[in-house]
């Protein structure tokens, strides 16, 4: 008995090795530049992982693991792949380790870069990005960091946008990282208004537009013959 428990000790211990925080190895970025991809500082974790990875926030079987989800700033082109220095499979035959990849495919759409230089000539065509629908407001706040003023726009969109649809998609992955209950909601009903926040940033003289975040607000019927917005 006594070996017994020892040994399934010493197997847990092993085993334990194989466990990643998730919040720690999904690393997001908002690539604006290509050397972006190298800079630790323009990489930025989830607040949550739950809903994708349970409520413990772990992934099974890997070591170092990292799952990287880069997105193009402006129209959030994705760039999803999986690293990890080993996994458990190739030394333990009674465990399997998690199927991390369907998780991430689950949230995400198809149609994602898998090799960054796919991902680096999708960058390169970035100055053609302009923001959805229709400008609403534009204000200036002074970056003290930058040392200049940082000019941001607002715009209001909808699903008839050209192109909407589908940037919707990989944008409202970010919900599950950071929003602790979010859901994906139901595009194809009209009553859903779409406000987005677009910071402006300089790349070679001209001027493009990053995605900095947005807001979806429903509009509810009230009786007798109106409508009311709500976040």
């Amino acid at each position: 008995k006594k070996t017994f428990f020892s040994g399934l000790t010493a197997m847990e211990k092993k085993l334990a090795e194989y466990k990643c925080n998730t919040n720690e190895a999904i690393q997001l970025k908002l690539v604006r530049f290509p050397e972006d991809l190298e800079d630790e500082n323009t990489t930025f974790n989830p607040e949550y992982s739950h809903q994708v990875f349970g409520d413990d926030e772990v992934a099974f079987g890997y070591k170092g693991l990292k799952i990287l989800l880069y997105y193009i700033a402006g129209n959030l082109s994705t760039l999803f792949r999986i690293e990890y220095t080993s996994r458990v499979n190739d030394k333990f035959d009674c465990v399997e380790a998690d199927d991390v990849e369907s998780k991430i495919r689950e949230i995400i759409p198809p149609g994602f870069c898998t090799n960054t230089d796919d991902f680096v000539s999708l960058l390169e065509k970035e100055v053609n990005f302009k923001p959805f629908g229709m400008l609403l407001h534009t204000y200036s706040i002074h970056n003290e960091e930058a040392g200049e003023d940082i000019t941001y726009q607002i715009y209001k969109a909808d699903m008839t946008c050209p192109g909407f649809r589908e940037y919707h998609e990989r944008l409202q992955t970010f919900l599950m990282w950071f929003i602790e209950t979010a859901s994906f909601i139901d595009v194809d009903d009209e009553r859903w208004n779409y406000f987005l926040v677009f910071e402006k940033y300089n790349k070679d003289g001209a001027t493009l537009f990053a995605t900095v975040g947005y807001m979806t607000v429903y509009n509810y019927y009230v009786y007798p013959d109106k409508t009311r917005p709500r976040v």
